[in-house]
């Protein structure tokens, strides 16, 4: 059969992945936004249904003072005797932390914290042992994975932090996990930087500590040499066993722009690529150690891949599909399934700290549609295209006194610039706000009481990565913020956001 990559799409990097009574379990990082790393559930690994949010309470998730670069760092999920882990790190507040529940679908547990340093935290259970793992120092200074036991009830260290492997020679070794795989432990880790020098790397050996022999052929994957493709940043993956007994690998890449232009704005998404042993027992992995768009393989049986082509309001959910920044005042929200309302604070869109009336969504393609119709009292609100405090553009609405004004706004870096000012008709406080999006270009419009209203174009390389710097992709945010101090209730309405990928027919 054939499926298409990224399996999923959009703002979802750090992929960690496990399988429990049947079905595939699979967690993402989430950053600055709440609630925390999103939770996806599928029957064949192709087909990924989010059925939630790990990190669902303020007291599991403190995201004060996170801004762009804070918060949730990359998770790892893991299944032993009846129950689900998710380990993680709040990079702002709190370090190295575990979470547990018996019920998928259910709540989990408060933070169990682990006092050993680093990021990308793992976790391996045998024999009634937990080992806990992270990249940093260990307890001698000795930089790389480092690994102790733990009392997995209390978090506790039962044995002092050791370095057990250096890696592969790459930079910025991370996102280490260990396997045991027909009695031999294998520990894999990425190299490289999350960004185009990015590739999986592996050792293997015959203790839990090592020593670990380098694969030979390292990296295993990467996609820094394949010029002119579109799909780059190959990198921090985990490996899982299907029902067939072939292994899989998801991981981390990115969608440039074009093949030849080095911009990404979606983020880091997750991908899969099939996993083939050696009778050494070595593996490989993906097209010759490479990840492509469309990969053949006969380790599936014959599955109807789906995309999503539409959301709305009523098919979305807060708190699944729509996120929030940082730690929301509930009480600024009134959400059902046919409209939101906002009431605005003192934090705007602008502000690296604070949570502001604003909630969004991942914009999981280049090429989509969307439009929301806006209605305000005072203030100001509107459809915002957001990466960072500094790289958004919004289309929206303000009161001023004269009345309501629809403009533009584009922020890149230090600068704010406002055009396409008009103003409505008297007495009206309401229009359709609309974005047709490519890979190049955001292309603004308004449909008013008095007609269409082109608001011009914006090129989408500068909300990219490259230019923002930070470890997210854009989102598509709906938010209302006080005008001149003053701040009405908004209300969003008939909310569509279209995928026009061509693959979905």
């Amino acid at each position: 059969m054939k499926y298409i990559n990224p399996v999923i799409s959009g703002f979802y990097p750090d992929p960690s992945i496990c399988k429990a009574e049947g079905k595939y379990y699979l967690v993402c990082s989430s950053f600055q936004f709440f609630p925390g790393v999103p939770l996806y559930e599928s029957d064949d690994l192709v087909n990924w249904k989010q059925i939630g949010h790990v990190l669902t309470r303020k007291s599991q998730l403190p995201l004060e003072g996170a801004g762009s670069w804070g918060g949730i760092y990359a998770p790892t999920i893991r299944y032993n005797n009846g129950r689900f882990y998710m380990v993680t790190t709040n990079v702002t507040n709190g370090g190295n932390f575990y979470v547990y529940t018996d019920d998928i679908h259910g709540e989990w547990s408060e933070p169990v914290y682990v006092q050993q340093g680093g990021i990308d935290p793992s976790l391996y259970f045998e024999n009634g042992k937990a080992y806990f793992m992270s990249n940093g120092e260990d307890d001698e200074g000795d930089h790389g994975v480092t690994q102790c036991e733990i009392d997995i009830e209390t978090g506790k260290k039962l044995t002092p932090s050791k370095t057990i492997w250096t890696g592969a020679g790459g930079r910025f070794l991370e996102s280490p996990h260990l396997y045991k795989i027909k009695g031999e432990y294998y520990l894999m880790a990425a190299e490289g930087g999350t960004e185009y020098g990015h590739m999986i790397v592996y050792a293997k050996g015959k203790t839990p500590y090592g020593p670990f022999e380098n694969y030979p052929h390292n990296p295993v994957l990467t996609n820094r040499n394949l010029g002119g493709y579109e799909i780059q940043g190959c990198g921090h993956g985990d490996l899982v066993e299907d029902e067939n007994g072939s292994f899989w690998c998801v991981h981390l890449a990115f969608r440039m722009i074009n093949m030849w232009v080095m911009h990404h704005i979606t983020g880091r998404e997750v991908y899969l690529v099939p996993v083939t042993f050696d009778k050494n027992g070595w593996f490989t992995m993906g097209d010759n150690g490479t990840t492509r768009k469309e990969v053949e393989t006969d380790k599936l049986r014959d599955i109807r891949q789906e995309f999503w082509k539409e959301y709305t309001f009523e098919n979305t959910k807060v708190g699944r599909e729509w996120c929030f920044m940082q730690n929301p005042d509930m009480g600024l929200y009134y959400l059902d399934d046919h409209r939101f309302e906002l009431t605005p604070n003192e934090h705007t869109i602008f502000e690296a700290d604070g949570s502001p009336a604003f909630v969004c969504i991942r914009q999981k393609e280049m090429n989509l549609s969307v439009e929301c119709k806006v209605e305000i009292t005072e203030g100001e609100a509107g459809l915002v295209f957001y990466m960072t405090p500094d790289q958004h553009y919004e289309i929206a609405l303000r009161r001023t006194d004269k009345g309501v004004e629809l403009f533009r706004r584009l922020c890149i870096g230090d600068i704010r610039h406002e055009d396409h000012v008009i103003a409505l008709p008297q007495g009206e406080s309401s229009a359709m706000l609309c974005c047709n999006a490519s890979n190049f270009t955001y292309n603004f419009s308004a449909k008013t009481h008095s007609g269409d209203i082109d608001l011009g174009g914006a090129q989408t390389k500068f909300l990219s990565t490259e230019l923002a710097g930070n470890f997210t992709g854009v989102v598509i945010g709906l938010y209302a913020q006080k005008s001149e101090d003053k701040g009405g209730k908004a209300t969003f309405t008939k909310f569509k956001c279209k995928n026009l990928e061509e693959y979905n027919g």
